[in-house]
């Protein structure tokens, strides 16, 4: 089936994702995708817990409207009971049951767990290669049971993500990406958790005007001041033109929020300046919501 399937439930039912496939194949990072789309997630439920989590979730007062687990060959009892605990879900008359089996070229699951450096979990004493075949070999009856399968062999992790992200009830794509622009002061250190950094010292200060000095970025005279000067002017284009370009590729990378860290010396004036005009000249990027915080002012 195509991995363009929407995820969908019927009138009165709730959604129950089950993802499962062979070892390598990617389901940590689809548990993830769909962690983001605001599943209740849990990997590596025993295959016996199932049919429980599978009641909470199906209560009218339950809370549990969207749920994904991962399920695999780690738990021992997984081969032999989950085929019948699966057929009993179908059957369930408030759940929507989905099971989405991931796999992968033979090749291609030899490299990843030749990247990744971990054993094959049928395969303690063994070759990857020959856990890999056993694997399949007895995934195949469940394999058989999915609504949907989508081989990963060609897939970049963004890539998978992109699959699962796009699965929701109504299609949606992901949640646009949080841009924090936080502005700083030197003085005080750069934000820890800054992904891109930009140093405007090289400004004109208002904090040697004296009557300025005590105003802060957000002060229509300190704007005024900063905005007469050709270099704030220049430097404002520059950036807004490099950040216009590059924001949408973080999207496309499948980040969910970016930290735009401007710093001054204290904090208080240019840096609070742009961080506030970036955020006027930078709406309307697709795919990005953007807020703005100061630290230091």
């Amino acid at each position: 089936m195509s991995p363009k399937t929407v995820l969908r439930g019927g009138r009165g039912t709730r959604r129950f994702v089950i993802l499962t496939g062979l070892s390598g194949s990617g389901k940590t990072q689809a548990i993830r995708a769909l962690e983001d789309l605001g599943y209740f997630c849990i990997d590596n439920l025993p295959t016996l817990l199932i049919p429980t989590m599978a009641e909470l979730a199906a209560r009218e007062a339950s809370s549990l409207d969207k749920v994904a687990i991962v399920v695999d060959v780690r738990e021992k009892d997984f081969l032999s009971q989950f085929p019948r605990v699966f057929r009993k879900l179908r059957a369930a008359p408030n759940l929507k049951p989905t099971l989405i089996f991931l796999e992968a070229s033979h090749s291609t699951l030899v490299r990843r767990f030749s990247e990744t450096r971990r054993p094959h979990p049928l395969a303690r004493d063994r070759s990857v290669s020959e856990g890999i075949t056993e694997e399949r070999r007895k995934l195949d009856q469940i394999r058989s049971m999915a609504d949907l399968i989508i081989d990963t062999s060609n897939l970049t992790v963004h890539e998978l993500r992109d699959v699962f992200m796009q699965m929701s009830r109504d299609g949606r794509k992901r949640a646009d990406m949080v841009v924090n622009l936080v502005s700083f002061g030197y003085k005080n250190g750069v934000p820890m958790d800054a992904d891109l950094v930009f140093d405007v010292r090289c400004l004109p200060n208002p904090h040697f005007v004296d009557s300025l000095r005590k105003l802060t970025g957000r002060d229509a005279p300190v704007v005024r001041y900063m905005r007469k000067h050709t270099e704030t002017q220049d430097f404002l284009e520059r950036l807004t033109s490099f950040l216009k370009f590059a924001l949408p590729q973080y999207v496309a990378e499948g980040k969910s929020y970016l930290t735009v860290a401007v710093g001054c010396t204290g904090g208080q004036h240019r840096s609070v300046m742009i961080a506030e005009a970036l955020k006027k000249s930078l709406q309307g990027v697709k795919g990005v919501r953007l807020r703005v915080k100061h630290r230091d002012s």
